[in-house]
C-alpha cells in the first residue's frame, strides 16, 4: 500500500500548491480583483470535477487499457512544464478578461491539474480492485483521507513555508520538478496494475469478487442525491463562514486559512481511524453540530451583528468544524462498496462544485445580503431531522428529531432578525460581485441632518456630515491634517491647478479639495462604488474641480493610459486591514512615477491594525531613488466620530515639498524591519510586516 500512499500524498499535495502559485503569477496582469481568484477557483473545480468525471469513465476499460491510457496521458502533460504563465496572455485592452485567464489556466496548467485531480479516485480504484478481501478493498477509502492530509499540508505549506521566501519564478520551477516525481510514481503504479491480477468486476458486472456483487450494491439514486447534498452544504458552509469572519468580523491576513484547513481536517477525521471506519460517530456528533449550527445563527444578530472576535472567530471556526464533520461523517458512513468508489467521488465533487458556484457566483447576484450563511444553516437542521429520524430509534430517535428541529426554528429564527438588523437604519444597500455595500444614517442629538456612512461589512468606506454647513468637510482618513490632506494642500498653494489622482474612490472624500481648474481622475474596480459616490454622497458632485472616473483595476488602467502628469497621486485601495499586494511592489511604483510631475507626490494610505506597511513604501521607494516621510495625524476635538487615526507615507523626489513646516510637524519615524526586501510582483513577504 506504500506506493499507492505515496503518489497520493504527493498528487493531493500538489493540487493545492499550484493553486496559490498560478494565482500569483497572474494577479499583476489581470489585477487584484476578488473576480481574478474567483475565476481561478471556478477553473479548478470544474478541471478537479473533470478529473473526477474522467476517473470513474475510465473504470469501463480493462485493466491494460486503463494503465497505458493514463500512463500516456501523464507523459504527454509534461510537456506543459514549467507552469510559467506567458507574457502574451497579458491582456490588451478592457475586454473581459473572464475568457482570457480561463484560456491562460488552460494552457499553462490545465493537463497537468486534471492529471493530478484523476489521481484520488483512480489510484484508490486500482488499491481496491487489486484486493481479494473485502475488508482490505474498503481500506481504499482511508487513501481519501490521506489525500485530505496532504492537500491541507499544501495549504499550510504556500503561505507559511513557500511564500515568503521564493520568486515566483521558483515556485513553479520547483512545483514542476515535484510534477515530474509524482508522474513517475503514478507511471509506476500504472505498470505495478499490469503486472497484478485485477478483479474481474472491472470487465464482468456479474463477477462475485472481493468487492461484492454490482447488481447488489449499486447506489439507488437516493444515495446519489444525498452525496450531492452533504458535499454541497459543507462547501456552502465554507465559504459562507469563510466570507462572514473576514468582511464582517475582522480583516486578519492568513485568517481565510483556517477555514479552509478546518474543512479539508474533517474529511481527514472522517475518513480515517478505526480501522477505516473515521472518527465520526453519529450518536455524539449529531446533536453538537445542530446546537453550534443554531448559535452561529445567534452570532449573526447579537451585539447588533458584531459579536466580539475574542467570541466570534472561535464560534464559528468550532461551528463550521463541527457541522463540517457531520456533513462529511455522514457522506463517509453512506460510502458505496469500493466498486464505486470513483462514481461516488465524482458526485461528492459534482455537489462541492454546485456549492462553491452557488455561493460565489449566484448568491451575489440574487441575495441583497449574505443570505447564504442563514439559508446553509437552516439546511443543516434539515438535514439533521432527517438523519435524526432514519438512523434513530426510540427515544434516541425523538431526541435527535427533536434538536434538529429546534436549531432549524432558531436558525429561521435568527436569520429573520438577521435580515431586520442588516436593514435596520439602511438608506441603501446593494451587493455585487465585490461584496455588499449599505448606506447608514445615524443623527447625533441636537443636529438637524444625518451623518451618513458607507459600509462594507464592519469597514467603513467613508462618511460625510450632510449638513449643509459642514458636509464640504473632509472626514475620516483624509482632514487637513492628514498626510494626503497636507500633501494636496501643499501642492495647492504653488499653482493656481493642480492635477490629482485617486486609486480607490470611497465615498469621494477627497474631491472636497478640489478648486476651479483643478482635474481629479478617481480610479476604483467596482461600479456600484461610483454610484453610490455620485448619487448618494455629494463629494463628487458638489466639487469645483472638473472629476472623471476610470472604471478597473488602477494599476492595469494606469499602464494602458498615456501619462497623467499628476501633481499627486493617491494609493488608498486597501478597503480594509487585507491589502492588494500588487500596488506596493517596485513594479507598480514604476508605473505609479510615470504619471507623475518631476515634483509629484505619491501618496500611500498605510493606516492598518495588522501590517507595518510603512517600511515596506519605504523599501521600493528608497531602491528608486525617491525621498519620502510617514505622516501621522491623529485628530482632537472630534465628537461625532467623523475622523480617524490616519498614518500616510509621502514619496517624492521634491524635497522643497517635504521640508514643508506641515510635513516636518507630523513627521514621524520609519520603523526599521531587518531584511526587508523591496517587494516586487515576483517576491513579497507578509510575516516579515505582520505587528
Amino acid at each position: 500500500m506504500l506506493i499507492y500512499a505515496l503518489t497520493v500524498l504527493v498528487s493531493s499535495f500538489l493540487l493545492f500548491l499550484v493553486q496559490p502559485i498560478i494565482a500569483k503569477q497572474i494577479v499583476p496582469w489581470f489585477g487584484g480583483s476578488a473576480a481574478v481568484w474567483t475565476t481561478c477557483l471556478t477553473f479548478f473545480q470544474l478541471t478537479l470535477l473533470a478529473g473526477y468525471a474522467y476517473s470513474d469513465w475510465v473504470q469501463r476499460f480493462r485493466p491494460k487499457a486503463q494503465s497505458i491510457l493514463h500512463a500516456l496521458l501523464l507523459v504527454i502533460s509534461l510537456a506543459a512544464l514549467p507552469i510559467l504563465a506567458g507574457t502574451h496572455w497579458k491582456p490588451l485592452g478592457e475586454e473581459d478578461p473572464l475568457f482570457r485567464i480561463l484560456g491562460l489556466l488552460t494552457v499553462t496548467i490545465g493537463l497537468p491539474y486534471f492529471m493530478l485531480s484523476t489521481t484520488g479516485p483512480l489510484i484508490q480504484s486500482w488499491f481496491a480492485r487489486e484486493q481479494n478481501d473485502p475488508v482490505v478493498a474498503q481500506r481504499a477509502y482511508r487513501l481519501f483521507a490521506l489525500s485530505n492530509f496532504g492537500s491541507l499540508l499544501g495549504l499550510l505549506a504556500y503561505p507559511f513555508a513557500i511564500e515568503a521566501w521564493v520568486t515566483t519564478a521558483t515556485q513553479a520551477w520547483v512545483w514542476s520538478g515535484f510534477y515530474v516525481v509524482f508522474v513517475v510514481l503514478t507511471v509506476g503504479v500504472a505498470f505495478r496494475c499490469l503486472k497484478t491480477r485485477f478483479s474481474l468486476s472491472a470487465v464482468d458486472p456479474s463477477a462475485e469478487t472481493a468487492l461484492g456483487s454490482e447488481t447488489a450494491a449499486a447506489p439507488r439514486l437516493f444515495d446519489y442525491m444525498l452525496w450531492f447534498v452533504l458535499a454541497s452544504l459543507a462547501t456552502m458552509l465554507l465559504l459562507a463562514v469563510s466570507s462572514h469572519i473576514t468582511q464582517n468580523i475582522a480583516s486578519i491576513p492568513f485568517l481565510w486559512v483556517l477555514p479552509l484547513s478546518l474543512y479539508l481536517l474533517t474529511f481527514v477525521v472522517a475518513f480515517e481511524g478505526r480501522q477505516g471506519r473515521g472518527w465520526y460517530i453519529r450518536e455524539t456528533m449529531l446533536l453538537p453540530a445542530m446546537v453550534l449550527a443554531g448559535f452561529m445563527a445567534w452570532g449573526l444578530v447579537t451585539d447588533d451583528g458584531i459579536l466580539a472576535i475574542d467570541y466570534a472567530i472561535p464560534l464559528y471556526l468550532l461551528g463550521l468544524f463541527v457541522v463540517c464533520l457531520f456533513c462529511h461523517g455522514e457522506l463517509a458512513q453512506s460510502k458505496p462498496q469500493a466498486r464505486f468508489l470513483t462514481r461516488f467521488y465524482f458526485v461528492v465533487a459534482l455537489g462541492g462544485a454546485a456549492g462553491g458556484l452557488f455561493v460565489s457566483m449566484l448568491a451575489p447576484r440574487i441575495f441583497p445580503f449574505y443570505w447564504e450563511l442563514p439559508l446553509a444553516l437552516v439546511a443543516v437542521g434539515l438535514i439533521g431531522c432527517w438523519v435524526g429520524y432514519k438512523n434513530g430509534f426510540g427515544p434516541v430517535r425523538f431526541v435527535f428529531v427533536l434538536g434538529s428541529l429546534a436549531s432549524v426554528l432558531v436558525s429561521v429564527h435568527f436569520g429573520r432578525a438577521y435580515y431586520t438588523d442588516a436593514s435596520f437604519d439602511s438608506v441603501y444597500a446593494s451587493r455585487n460581485f465585490y461584496g455588499t455595500l449599505r448606506i447608514k444614517e445615524r443623527r447625533y442629538s441636537g443636529a438637524d441632518e444625518p451623518v451618513r456612512r458607507l459600509v462594507h461589512g464592519v469597514i467603513l468606506h467613508g462618511l460625510q456630515d450632510m449638513n449643509p454647513d459642514r458636509r464640504r468637510s473632509a472626514t475620516t482618513y483624509y482632514g487637513p491634517s492628514s498626510g494626503v490632506g497636507l500633501a494636496i494642500l501643499e501642492k495647492a498653494k504653488k499653482s493656481p491647478s493642480i492635477r490629482v489622482g485617486v486609486i480607490g474612490l470611497g465615498v469621494g472624500t477627497l474631491a472636497v479639495y478640489g478648486r476651479s481648474g483643478d482635474y481629479y481622475r478617481m480610479y476604483e474596480i467596482n461600479p456600484e462604488v461610483i454610484s453610490v459616490a455620485q448619487n448618494e454622497f455629494t463629494y463628487v458632485k458638489e466639487s469645483a474641480a472638473n472629476v472623471s472616473f476610470a472604471l478597473g483595476d488602477a494599476r492595469l488602467v494606469l499602464e494602458r493610459e498615456k501619462s497623467n502628469q499628476f501633481d499627486v497621486l493617491v494609493i488608498d485601495a486597501f478597503s480594509s486591514d487585507s491589502i492588494p499586494i500588487h500596488l506596493m511592489t517596485r513594479e507598480a511604483l514604476a508605473v505609479y512615477a510615470s504619471h507623475l510631475k518631476p515634483d509629484g507626490v505619491i501618496a500611500f494610505h498605510v493606516t492598518n491594525r495588522y501590517l507595518n506597511l510603512a517600511p515596506v513604501v519605504q523599501a521600493i521607494a528608497l531602491e528608486s531613488g525617491y525621498d519620502l516621510a510617514l505622516v501621522s495625524d491623529e485628530p482632537t476635538g472630534d465628537t461625532h466620530g467623523l475622523m480617524a487615526l490616519s498614518d500616510w507615507v509621502l514619496v517624492t523626489k521634491d524635497r522643497t515639498f517635504l521640508a514643508a513646516r506641515s510635513i516636518v510637524a507630523k513627521q514621524l519615524q520609519i520603523e526599521r524591519i531587518e531584511n526587508l526586501k523591496p517587494w516586487s510582483d515576483d517576491f513579497n513577504n507578509l510575516f516579515q510586516v505582520l505587528k
